[in-house]
């Protein structure tokens, strides 16, 4: 694909924060132990801990799907099944990924903001120990949604009280988890830990890393023994260092926030200069840092000349745009002005 002017169509296409890569650079100095047993993952952990407390185990991973997939796996048996929405990355951009190596059952709950709900959820508890039906033991929710929503503290305590009531686990699929805090203006910890979530995926692509990931445990007992379901899921990287200086470099100095608020706050002046423009209807309300909104096809059709980004729904010419830490107010402006020549 030829270069484009600017991509909207994915945080994952925005290169790697320059804070993070001299990171990089200095982890990159002499021989250190491999697989984690070196001073730059134990700094790494260090912040972790200072940010989620000490109670907590945490074991980095190259990818998000990664992360998700050995989670599943090593909390799940093959008869268990996965709660989640029927816009959930691990059912609609993993390729299986958590039914062939985890071995138990999505159920997709309808949603058209990415968030399952308690009511939802409670006709499926119906299936407890009823040996004929693969028995609900996971309730995975993702923060920010692939909408761009975010759960607020209050939903997520009370989706966490459920899933203590009928013995289940709450995982977090936190790619964007990020976006999601400096929408919210919340810390981390209480977003998660103290929310009741029993594991996180943590996603540091999406915020300026490259290709790293943390599994973090609020749940210790669940903990026990992943490191070895970690490595069975070839998620054990030999040369960690380069994974784990990069996540001391995002929780530094609170990069992962200013990275975060910039993505989200530069979304928000894209759909506020684009919310008035005849032929454009944003469809969800715009919380972190992606636009949804339904766009004549001939339109959009001339804005993918100049710029990439990705159709959500064909059937009604619905586009999604997303910003990113480097994205410029420069670029928004550029890109409406094109969508309206195009329109």
């Amino acid at each position: 694909m030829k270069n484009m002017i600017k991509s909207f169509a994915s945080d994952n296409n925005a290169p790697v924060h320059e804070s993070v890569i001299r990171a990089i650079a200095k982890a990159n100095q002499g021989d250190a132990i491999g697989y984690g047993d070196d001073i730059y993952t134990l700094d790494a952990e260090q912040k972790f801990k200072e940010l989620f407390g000490r109670d907590i185990a945490v074991y980095f991973v190259c990818t998000g799907t990664g992360a998700n997939v050995s989670v599943l796996d090593h909390i799940t048996r093959s008869y268990h099944a996965v709660i989640c929405s029927d816009k959930a990355h691990m059912h609609q951009d993993e390729c299986g990924a958590p039914e062939k190596y985890a071995g138990c059952k999505l159920l997709r709950l309808p949603s058209e903001d990415g968030k399952v709900h308690v009511d939802q959820m409670r006709p499926l508890m119906l299936s407890l120990g009823f040996p004929h039906h693969a028995q609900p033991k996971v309730i995975s929710i993702t923060q920010s949604t692939e909408m761009g929503r975010v759960y607020t503290i209050k939903e997520i305590e009370e989706i966490a009280a459920f899933a203590n009531e009928f013995d289940l686990y709450l995982h977090m699929d936190g790619a964007r988890l990020a976006n999601a805090a400096a929408s919210l203006k919340v810390s981390l910890a209480d977003l998660t830990k103290y929310a009741g979530v029993d594991v996180l995926s943590f996603g540091g692509t999406k915020n300026g890393a490259m290709g790293a990931e943390a599994v973090v445990f609020f749940n210790q007992d669940l903990a026990k023994e992943y490191e070895y379901t970690r490595k069975q899921s070839m998620q054990l990287l030999s040369k960690m260092r380069y994974v784990s200086a990069q996540f001391s470099a995002l929780l530094s100095n609170d990069l992962w926030l200013h990275n975060a608020r910039h993505a989200n706050e530069m979304a928000a002046l894209l759909a506020d200069k684009v919310k008035d423009i005849m032929g454009v209807e944003i469809t969800q309300q715009v919380e972190t840092n992606a636009v949804f909104a339904i766009v004549p096809p001939e339109a959009i059709e001339k804005l993918k000349r100049k710029y990439f980004f990705y159709m959500w729904d064909a059937t009604r010419n619905e586009v999604r745009w997303m910003t990113a830490f480097n994205t410029t107010e420069e670029d928004i402006e550029n890109f409406v002005e094109a969508l309206k020549e195009a329109l």
